[in-house]
C-alpha cells in the first residue's frame, strides 16, 4: 500500500463533511486542536451547509471532496463528521489526481466507504476521530492522530477481555463500520480480505442486525483466510422485547467459530471516548495473549 506524505508543522488541513449537515460551532476545538500543532485549517463549502440532513446535496458535497482532493495546497482531508451520505457521492469523485499525489484522508464511520475506496485504489487511509468528537474524545485518541498525520510510529498495548481468542498474526489493516462493510458487500467497494486483518466497530444497532450482518460477511468469503479480527466498540445495542440470546461479542465469536484466527475485543476505537487512531492498508502486526499488542 501507497502511504501519503506526513505532515509537517505548517501544512494545511482541510476540514469538510461528505455525509451529515454540521456547523461551525461544532469543529471549533477541532480548529483549536490543529492550530495547537502548528496546522492550519482550511474549510469547506459543505461546513455550516444544509440540505435537509445533508451538509449540502449530492454535487455540492461531492465537489467540496473533489477540490480537497484536487488542491496540491492542502495536505491532509478531515472529514467533519459521519451519519450517512458518503456512499451517496463516491462515485462522482475522480481520484485520479489523488493516485498522483496522495493525502490522508481521515474520518470513522460512515467515512468506511474512503476507507474502502483507499483499499481498492492501493492508498493507506487513517481510521480516527472526527472534528465532532475532539471536545468529547480522549487525550491519548487526539495524540494517535497527531501521531499519523506527522509519520509517527504507533503501537498499542490494551488488556484482554475473556471474549478474546489467542493468537498471532500479520497482515495489512483493514474495514471500519460494520454496517458500512455490510451495505457495500457485492460493489467494487467491498475488501479483499485474503490475509489481512480485519477490524469491525458499529453503534446504536439491534443485536439480530449484527448477526445478520456478520453471516453476511461471512457468505461474502470475509473470514476466509483471514489473518486476524480486531473489534472495536459495539456501542449503545439494542435488543427486541424478546431478548436475541447473546451480546454482540458473542454473535461475533458464534458466526466466527470455525475459524482460527486470534481475535480482540474491546480495541479502543470506534464511536466512544477512547478512539484510538488506526492506519488501514498499513501492515501490522496483532498478538493476542495476556495482553493485545497492535505494532504498525
Amino acid at each position: 500500500m501507497n502511504q501519503p506524505k506526513p505532515l509537517h508543522k505548517g501544512a494545511t488541513v482541510g476540514i469538510l463533511s461528505t455525509a451529515r449537515k454540521i456547523s461551525i460551532t461544532e469543529i471549533e476545538a477541532a480548529i483549536e486542536l490543529l492550530h495547537s500543532w502548528d496546522l492550519k485549517v482550511v474549510l469547506g463549502t459543505t461546513i455550516d451547509l444544509e440540505e435537509n440532513q445533508f451538509a449540502g446535496d449530492d454535487m455540492t458535497r461531492a465537489m467540496n471532496f473533489q477540490q480537497f482532493m484536487d488542491d496540491e495546497s492542502i495536505d491532509a482531508i478531515w472529514c467533519a463528521r459521519g451519519g450517512y451520505g458518503t456512499i451517496r457521492i463516491i462515485d462522482h469523485l475522480d481520484f485520479s489526481r489523488f493516485i498522483q499525489k496522495p493525502k490522508w484522508i481521515v474520518g470513522y464511520s460512515d467515512i468506511t466507504v474512503l476507507h474502502a475506496k483507499g483499499q481498492e485504489l492501493g492508498f493507506e487511509t487513517a481510521h480516527a476521530t472526527m472534528p465532532i468528537n475532539v471536545s468529547k474524545n480522549s487525550a491519548e485518541s487526539l495524540e494517535s492522530l497527531r501521531k499519523v498525520l506527522f509519520g509517527e510510529s504507533l503501537k498499542y498495548s490494551v488488556p484482554k477481555v475473556a471474549y478474546n481468542r489467542k493468537g498471532n498474526s500479520t497482515g495489512e489493516l483493514i474495514g471500519g463500520n460494520l454496517s458500512m462493510l455490510y451495505s457495500m458487500t457485492g460493489s467494487n467497494l467491498a475488501l479483499d480480505t485474503t490475509g489481512k486483518i480485519l477490524f469491525l466497530e458499529d453503534l446504536d444497532e439491534y443485536l439480530y442486525h449484527v448477526d445478520r450482518m456478520m453471516m453476511n460477511l461471512k457468505h461474502n468469503k470475509y473470514f476466509e483466510g483471514l489473518s486476524g479480527l480486531i473489534v472495536g466498540g459495539m456501542t449503545s445495542m439494542h435488543d427486541n422485547t424478546v431478548p436475541y440470546g447473546k451480546n454482540a461479542h458473542e454473535i461475533i465469536l458464534d458466526v466466527t467459530s470455525e475459524y482460527d484466527f486470534p481475535i480482540c475485543f474491546n480495541f479502543p476505537a470506534g464511536h466512544q471516548y477512547d478512539n484510538r487512531a488506526l492506519i488501514f492498508g498499513k501492515k501490522v502486526n496483532l498478538n493476542v495473549d495476556s495482553k493485545v499488542n497492535l505494532s504498525f
